[in-house]
């Protein structure tokens, strides 16, 4: 099995973490910038807690989406994080939804299987019924999603379409427009040189 196969997101199982989780950008940077700093995972948590760092109103909002961004960092090698810190603002969202994608199959699957073959047949447009269908495909096909309330359900399509918006692949919410990411060259060849093509493609580039 090539490394690529090896950390593929479709080896994990589907969750829905990301009820707690969206695109989270500004907290992605944070963990990154104390990693740089050289502090252990334990380490990380801590800090953000004790210091709030992530500007949360209540610990509990931060307990839950804390394990996802620092899975997300974890998942990323030192060139990609210091994109994150040094590049510009669309690299490093970017490098955030490649994170994503990692860790998340649900997402990473709605992505190739939605968005991707939209893009395939220059069809720009994300419908209401596109999702609903996706959703209820997965819980036919997984016994784990099929056992999600609806109230997880709805909160996962949401999140998903609030990822895209700030992604900035989908443009508004309500028309479903979708746009094209365009990939900063130097971040697509980094990715293509390490073996992940499949999340290049997935991303709308060719």
């Amino acid at each position: 099995m090539n490394k690529g196969a090896e950390h593929m997101s479709t080896n994990l199982p589907y969750s829905a973490t990301l009820t707690g989780a969206s695109f989270m950008f500004y907290e992605f940077k944070q963990v990154i910038s104390l990693k740089k700093q050289g502090l252990e995972e334990s380490e990380i948590r801590d800090k953000i807690i004790k210091e709030n760092l992530f500007q949360y109103k209540f610990t509990s909002s931060l307990q839950r989406s804390m394990p996802s961004v620092i899975r997300r960092v974890a998942v990323l090698d030192d060139v990609l994080r210091r994109m994150v810190l040094e590049d510009t603002l669309e690299t490093g969202k970017a490098i955030n939804l490649y994170a994503i994608m990692k860790t998340d199959r649900l997402f990473f699957e709605f992505i190739t299987e939605v968005i991707h073959e939209k893009f395939e047949s220059n069809n720009y447009l994300l419908e209401k019924k596109d999702i609903n269908h996706y959703m209820s495909t997965k819980a036919e096909q997984d016994s784990e999603v099929a056992k999600w309330t609806e109230q997880t359900v709805n909160k996962l399509k949401n999140v998903i379409q609030l990822i895209l918006i700030e992604a900035g692949i989908l443009k508004d919410k309500k028309t479903g427009e979708l746009s094209r990411l365009l990939m900063d060259e130097q971040l697509k060849g980094y990715l293509i040189q390490i073996g992940e093509n499949i999340y290049v493609k997935a991303m709308g580039e060719v």
